[in-house]
């Protein structure tokens, strides 16, 4: 039996095994200053696809609830890389994948937004 493979499967797996040997289990939490960036950058850039308050719009919500399921170094993948052939863009131009756990933090917890 053939089995048709997706072409951005691979691609995920490896994105997903990158962050996961990556710094995520010992990631730094960001200065003061930096995380009111972060914490600026969802509710404004982030905010403007998922909703101002993360529960949905273009985007999926980001709340907890919605978020509860979903393993972490996915959502930081997902952050860093973005979702090829969606409108969700990839941040790792101007995010470390240490600031990437942090707002997934952020969100599985629902501190994100004030």
């Amino acid at each position: 039996m053939h089995v048709k493979r997706h072409p951005h499967a691979l691609l995920m797996v490896a994105l997903l095994g990158a962050v996961t040997i990556g710094s995520y289990g010992h990631a730094e939490v960001p200065d003061a200053p930096r995380q009111a960036d972060l914490k600026h950058l969802l509710k404004h850039d982030c905010g403007s696809c998922h909703g101002t308050r993360l529960s949905g719009g273009l985007g999926t919500p980001l709340t907890p609830e919605a978020l509860a399921n979903k393993p972490a170094e996915g959502l930081i993948a997902t952050i860093l890389h973005g979702r090829p052939g969606s409108a969700m863009p990839p941040w790792q131009g101007l995010l470390s994948e240490d600031e990437a756990a942090w707002l997934v933090e952020q969100l599985q917890q629902g501190t994100a937004l004030p």
